[in-house]
């Protein structure tokens, strides 16, 4: 297994990596809202989940690949009434790949640190476009 880390998400509060590669399959942690500049979460759930999207791009791209690669996306979500603003937000995320990842989204009691929405991903490397 191969470690993939970088400054452009937010650090692991715990012992655990951001991402790691086994094989062609990238594995990254759940991401929460967190701006990794200022390591403070974002305060809406719409800021929170383009945060959550750009701390997964950034964590693609220390690996080499991008969200086209995205096989799987999991989201836990404290709020279910917000179900479709997510739906749309994903929608944006996503709207230039064409096969869109197999997703399950679960709500949830809570998150860490408060925060509405986290997401972790599966990637397979090789299938991206950069």
């Amino acid at each position: 297994m191969k470690k993939i880390h970088t400054q452009e998400a937010p650090q692991p509060a715990g012992p655990y990596s951001q991402a790691v590669i086994h094989g062609n399959l990238l594995f990254v942690s759940g991401q929460i809202g967190i701006d990794p500049k200022t390591g403070k979460l974002k305060s809406t759930f719409e800021e929170q989940v383009r945060q959550v999207f750009a701390n997964i791009d950034a964590v693609l791209k220390a690996a080499g690949t991008d969200r086209h690669s995205i096989a799987k996306v999991s989201i836990y979500i404290t709020d279910l009434s917000l179900f479709s603003l997510l739906n749309a937000l994903y929608e944006e995320f996503f709207k230039d790949v064409e096969v869109k990842p197999a997703r399950t989204t679960v709500g949830v009691n809570s998150l860490p640190m408060g925060a509405y929405v986290e997401m972790d991903i599966i990637a397979v490397l090789g299938q991206g476009k950069g």
